[in-house]
């Protein structure tokens, strides 16, 4: 083991301790660095990004119809009239590209199965694509809004019917929707300092570390989910949301880290909860839900209560492109929760937003959402750039024609067989449960210790703190980075690997090299007992 005192670097956020782990791992110039620390993946969708350059070029070919005359690289604004005809007529000459074909086919499919119009859905993707124009309206492109909405019915409900209508505000990612969601909240005196929220642990660490800031001051409640049984939420956990003390729940479903999806049954309790509870504002964070089988959201399930946030990043391997959505029903606990604030503060949210509009008590929070991510007197200028709508779109349309699922059992089946293999080569079974995801994998180290050397090890291992050395050796001596549990409020000592970034013969290695490590911390622990 380094000679180094590793418990110092035991407070510091997951991914301050990742760069320490790398800096360590990477010292050996003549060892390969594994990090599987971060859950970026190395696969993509391509038949989507063919569309978005198949497009590009027609689009390109119809700003050039406006200047013909000119030979300069000059061009202008496309024309609506006539803009499917044109491409049909493109598309003669380029039918044998996978970009072409995929563009016909939505064009198709926008007309019969969403209902959209033909011309003003392709001259919305064209004028996207040349990006010459802000975004209108501000909040999302119309065709793309509705494109994104079949899309997350289709993923988000599951077998369940849509619950009434709802919007989608489309972000930089979903990091930028969080941050759009504590400012909004915030801004509107749905929050303040003091207040409670609670927190479905363990969680993706900015969950736990936007709360706290002097912004906001809000205090968590730990609503723990249950290691025992696949990571579900018990009863009596559920059960504290009853206190009216607590304004909003945010939890991430699949979870993260633990990468399991909430039971029907779970989900059957949050719903009756808020029954008694109809003014709890709730946060879903679901960019997983599409890794898993038979997916339902919360946003299904609680259709009043629940914003919903997702990120076509993990899925499509676009995490580059930042795409996000805000998705919220009309009929919502945050436009309710609007309506009772106290006079003297709907007066003051009247002046913050009063150059948008001579009603201001009318405007929805998910408008306020978009005024509130431009400081409000920006807001005209607001939205995600068209460009990045245009491929929000591309990938929206690609999960909704594939109506095999060639490219989600694909994924599904590339991260199951590296958790697999990773498990297999740390020498310990790993049988897949139902609501398992395995994006993530928190590889419990105190309970694989156990179940190879047995309970005195375990014992040994929890009482002596071995989380944090574990990981500077695996980095030392192995060059492997992994992050550790507890930054993601897991109890137990554990490591957090993402199975969505590295090779399958790349996770063999890890997992031989956990393994290694755990056998030699066997020696130290034996070494001690002999002592003794």
């Amino acid at each position: 083991m380094l000679d180094r005192n590793f418990k110092q670097f035991a407070t510091l956020s997951p991914f301050e301790l990742k760069d320490r782990l790398i800096e360590i791992a990477s010292s050996d110039a003549q060892r390969l660095m594994l990090n599987a620390g971060r859950g970026n993946p190395n696969f993509l969708a391509t038949l989507p990004r063919w569309a978005f350059l198949s497009l590009g070029e027609f689009a390109l070919r119809e700003s050039e119809r406006s200047y013909s005359y000119l030979d300069s690289g000059f061009g202008g604004l496309p024309e609506h009239d006539g803009i499917v005809q044109r491409f049909d007529a493109y598309a003669v000459h380029h039918r044998q590209t996978d970009g072409v074909r995929f563009l016909r086919s939505a064009i198709s499919y926008v007309r019969d199965q969403l209902g959209l119009n033909q011309d003003a859905f392709l001259f919305e993707m064209v004028s996207a694509f040349l990006g010459s124009t802000y975004p209108t309206p501000p909040r999302m492109l119309r065709h793309t809004e509705e494109i994104v909405k079949a899309y997350l019915s289709q993923e988000m409900f599951g077998p369940l019917p849509p619950n009434g209508a709802f919007s989608v505000f489309a972000t930089e990612g979903g990091t930028a929707a969080m941050t759009y969601i504590f400012q909004s909240l915030r801004a509107n005196s749905l929050i303040k300092p003091g207040d409670r929220i609670a927190i479905a642990t363990p969680i993706f660490s900015p969950y736990l570390e936007i709360p706290v800031l002097g912004d906001y001051q809000l205090e968590i409640v730990d609503i723990r989910m249950d290691r025992l049984d696949d990571w579900q939420l018990p009863q009596a956990e559920i059960d504290k949301l009853l206190d009216p003390a607590i304004k909003i729940f945010c939890l991430v479903n699949p979870s993260n880290p633990p990468s399991s999806k909430l039971s029907d049954a779970v989900l059957d309790q949050l719903a009756a909860l808020v029954i008694k509870r109809p003014d709890l504002l709730i946060v879903t964070d679901d960019v997983y839900g599409t890794f898993a089988d038979d997916f339902v959201s919360l946003f299904a399930k609680c259709p009043h209560n629940t914003l919903c946030v997702y990120s076509f990043s993990k899925f499509f391997g676009a995490t580059g492109w930042r795409l996000g959505a805000i998705a919220l029903h009309e009929d919502n606990a945050f436009d309710a929760a609007l309506a009772r604030l106290p006079e003297p503060t709907a007066v003051l949210l009247d002046a913050r937003y009063s150059s948008l509009t001579t009603t201001p008590r009318k405007l929805r929070f998910i408008d306020r959402l978009v005024a509130d991510s431009r400081a409000v007197a920006l807001n005209h200028t607001a939205g995600l750039s068209v460009p990045q709508q245009l491929q929000m779109a591309l990938f929206a349309l690609s999960g909704l024609m594939d109506r095999e699922h060639r490219y989600k059992d694909a994924a599904k089946q590339l991260i199951r067989k590296r958790y697999q293999t990773l498990y297999r080569h740390m020498g310990v079974s790993a049988p897949h449960q139902m609501n398992d995801v395995n994006y993530y994998s928190l590889i419990d180290l105190q309970e694989i210790g156990g179940m190879l050397y047995g309970p005195e090890f375990k014992a040994w291992f929890i009482k002596s703190d071995m989380g944090i050395d574990f990981l500077f050796r695996l980095a030392d001596e192995t060059g492997v980075v992994l992050l550790p549990g507890n930054g993601f409020e897991v109890i137990d000592t554990s490591a957090r690997v993402s199975l969505a970034n590295l090779t399958e013969i790349e996770y063999a290695s890890i997992g031989k090299f956990t393994r290694q490590v755990l056998d030699e911390c066997r020696k130290d622990f034996e070494k001690r007992v002999v002592l003794q």
